[in-house]
């Protein structure tokens, strides 16, 4: 079994390189635009190292144990800018975080994926298991009934409007338990069907029959990559979020612009990269595990985690957020079930759901 091939070698080395530069840029009080750019060449650099590890991974286990660790791995930036945002009073900050990335996976990232996979395959129709965007959908219309019913409630200034904080907790510890109750079987379920196929001799076939070549690289320098990788993102995307501040104040941008789009698009740089290099090779059921599962984590368990946790910080994090945002997740649900409900999916799709995304972002950019 052979390991990292020479380019490999450099690349890792020039990600180092550039993560040190950001660190040293960030902590050193850099020009705001040259930190911002070196941020964000690093983080793209530690999602390919991320999107690299994921692949050897997904040699041993099922795209289901694959795609969760690593959209695990892949939310860690989003974990950490939304607690330091929270316990220095930028609320805003952390619903567009959270919110954004909600919506850049499943709209942009999703969509593109699904274009790459559709043109990557023979008849131009991506296939992939159906079980996965369907629990991905229920999930995602659970936290989107929450955030609904608190909208109706704040607009109605009813009697329950008044316990936004008490009817968040209540709503977290639900999704928290409903996700668990999912995550678990799922996972199971991902590993019997595993270790069925390679009773049967055919462990070098995906769930769609999708070639699954043999791993080059250790199972520990496989882990050790993804850990650092994602522990790297943390770091990194602390970094760009100090650069972004000031730089979008230069370019005149709003902030919900820079949190619905930028931030997000960046801090799921590991989930962009690594979908759409397996959906380019054909892993079409990886690709999509790797992008549901960080839909389904943000919504139904980064989410409601946070705000269990924020009670304990300077500023708590509630289910209450702004209209327009109640809508655009609800319709994202609605779109999301459709376009992968029955397994398969073309690239118009694929474009439609970039294109619900891109509406958004020009809707921001006036907010």
């Amino acid at each position: 079994m052979s390991r990292l091939a020479p380019i490999e070698r450099v690349a890792l080395a020039a990600i180092v390189a550039l993560c040190a530069l950001a660190g040293a840029g960030d902590y050193g009080g850099w020009p705001a635009v040259p930190r911002f750019l070196l941020a964000t060449v690093a983080l793209a650099g530690l999602a390919w190292v991320v999107s690299f590890a994921t692949e050897q991974l997904g040699e041993r286990f099922g795209p289901g144990i694959t795609g969760m660790l690593q959209s695990t791995l892949g939310n860690l930036p989003e974990l950490f800018v939304v607690v330091f945002a929270l316990q220095k009073g930028q609320l805003l900050v952390a619903q567009t975080a959270i919110i954004g990335s909600v919506l850049a996976n499943a709209l942009l990232v999703l969509g593109l994926v699904i274009v790459v996979g559709a043109r990557r395959a023979p008849d131009g129709v991506m296939r992939f298991s159906k079980r996965l965007p369907r629990d991905t959908a229920t999930l995602l219309l659970l936290a989107v009934f929450i955030i609904v019913l608190l909208a109706l409630s704040l607009g109605s200034h009813d009697q329950a409007s008044h316990h936004v904080k008490a009817i968040s907790a209540v709503g977290a510890v639900c999704l928290l338990v409903v996700y668990t109750a999912w995550a678990v079987p799922y996972l199971r379920a991902d590993a019997a069907g595993r270790g069925a196929r390679a009773a049967e001799g055919d462990a070098g076939e995906g769930e769609q029959g999708e070639s699954r070549p043999e791993p080059r690289l250790p199972l520990a320098l496989t882990l050790a990559l993804l850990l650092t990788g994602g522990a790297a993102s943390a770091f990194v995307s602390d970094w760009f979020v100090n650069g972004l501040q000031p730089a979008i104040a230069q370019l005149h941008v709003s902030q919900a612009f820079a949190g619905l789009v930028i931030v997000a698009i960046a801090g799921n740089a590991v989930e962009n990269a690594a979908g759409l290099v397996l959906a380019a090779k054909g892993r079409s059921d990886l690709a999509i595990s790797v992008v549901k599962n960080s839909v389904a984590q943000i919504a139904a368990f980064l989410f409601p985690l946070l705000v269990l946790v924020s009670m304990a910080l300077a500023t708590t994090l509630t289910f209450a957020i702004a209209p327009v945002y109640v809508g655009a997740l609800a319709l994202t649900a609605l779109a999301l079930w459709q376009v992968t409900g029955d397994g398969e999916a073309m690239a118009f799709e694929g474009w439609a759901l970039v294109a619900l995304y891109v509406i958004l972002g020009a809707l921001t950019l006036y907010e």
